[in-house]
């Protein structure tokens, strides 16, 4: 047997011993959060200075900044229909795998475009780069999977800025997470600011399209509210230890706004106060709001991220909200923007084409007299029937 259920038994049952006392907590730090919510609303330069104080501890600091509505503000969409082309693209990868008798690699990206209200069928797109020999290896030695998806970001932000310059019009361009994209850990430093100059040079010319970025955070797990809320509650000597402090630790964003916002309806918007602050800046620098795609008796609540240049139009934020609700209510009882679900859809990579992809390598190998590799013991061992163990 893999697992001692009876030691996880044993531990469960320790830990529903504390479930009265962790609901008691967690209520009380619920109610404290209502009450700052409600007490700080509209003292935005007062919440700004603690963030500047919390900065001074810690530059990294991860949290939401004000910016010009209240913080328990709440807007509906408008009615009627989106007039506007949509943008989306989302990737998938192969990660190079040193057990397997192929090395390879594959960035897979799908993309689509929608044109909302005009009766056309969507456009679909796939690009895929293959990933082999030299590719598979940077200047510290062999690709990591963040190396790849690292690539992987880049190259669906691309494909939206290449479909976007070929369209006319209104343009929503949409990825699935955060705007900012994320460098690997084992990056060389000159890499990641190579294409960190890259993405910011997309954000760029997209914004010289006039075109309305966003990027879509479902079920986020980043309390950035319940952060900037917990700063109000540290005097100046917990605040030398900001990132140990945690007085509302439990309490998420989705909570809190759960209960604030009617379905559809979007909060303030605010900007993000953390270590990639200095790296988007100016009409890139990096803001959000929370969106609730559900219904009455469901609330949903995503996080949208923006460039300062969307966040600071009335009409290009207005007419996103609209689209994300819009595209939302495609889906039904699971709502998340169809153009978004399509686009994962059209990027996903089959086990049987992965497969596929390797025979196809394989024959060009046979065909070449190149020498051929061979699965690791190890691997060849998993491959048994009934064995699981790694």
């Amino acid at each position: 047997m893999p697992i001692n259920f009876q030691e996880v038994y044993s531990r469960i049952q320790e830990i529903g011993k504390g479930a009265r006392e962790r609901k008691k907590t967690l209520e009380e730090r619920r109610q404290k959060a209502r009450e700052l919510l409600a007490a700080y609303a509209n003292k935005l330069e007062a919440l700004r200075s603690k963030v500047d104080a919390a900065k001074g501890a810690d530059a990294n600091i991860r949290c939401a900044v004000p910016v010009a509505e209240s913080l328990a503000s709440s807007h509906p969409a408008r009615g009627e229909a989106v007039d506007a082309v949509l943008i989306a693209a989302d990737g998938s990868q192969i990660i190079p795998d040193r057990h397997a008798a192929i090395q390879f690699g594959l960035i897979n990206v799908g993309a689509i475009i929608l044109k909302s209200n005009s009766g056309e069928s969507p456009q679909v797109f796939t690009d895929s780069q293959l990933l082999f020999d030299h590719e598979l290896y940077t200047e510290t030695g062999s690709v990591s999977q963040d190396d790849i998806e690292f690539s992987r970001d880049i190259a669906e932000r691309k494909k939206l800025l290449e479909l976007a310059k070929e369209q006319q019009g209104t343009l929503i361009a949409l990825t699935d997470g955060p705007v900012e994209i994320w460098g690997a850990k084992s990056a060389n430093e000159g890499d990641y600011q190579k294409t960190l100059e890259q993405h910011k040079s997309i954000l760029s010319q997209l914004q010289s399209k006039d075109v309305t970025v966003a990027g879509y955070v479902d079920k986020p797990g980043a309390d950035l509210v319940i952060r900037l809320l917990e700063l109000t509650m540290l005097d100046m000597d917990q605040m030398k230890a900001v990132r140990k402090q945690h007085p509302l630790r439990g309490v998420t964003d989705r909570w809190l706004f759960s209960g604030l916002l009617k379905s559809g309806e979007r909060s303030a918007v605010f900007a993000i106060q953390s270590s990639s602050r200095v790296r988007y800046t100016g009409s890139l620098s990096l803001h959000f709001f929370y969106l609730n795609v559900g219904d009455k008796k469901h609330p949903a609540i995503a996080r949208v991220e923006i460039p300062e240049w969307v966040a600071k139009d009335g009409v290009k934020l207005e007419l996103l909200h609209s689209a994300l609700i819009q595209q939302c209510k495609i889906m039904g009882a699971r709502p998340y923007p169809y153009i978004l679900h399509r686009a994962h859809e059209i990027a996903v990579v089959s086990f049987e084409e992965k497969k596929q992809i390797e025979q196809m390598i394989q024959q060009m190998q046979l065909n070449n007299q190149e020498e051929l590799d061979e699965v690791s013991a190890k691997q060849s061992a998993k491959n048994l029937a009934g064995r699981t163990r790694s």
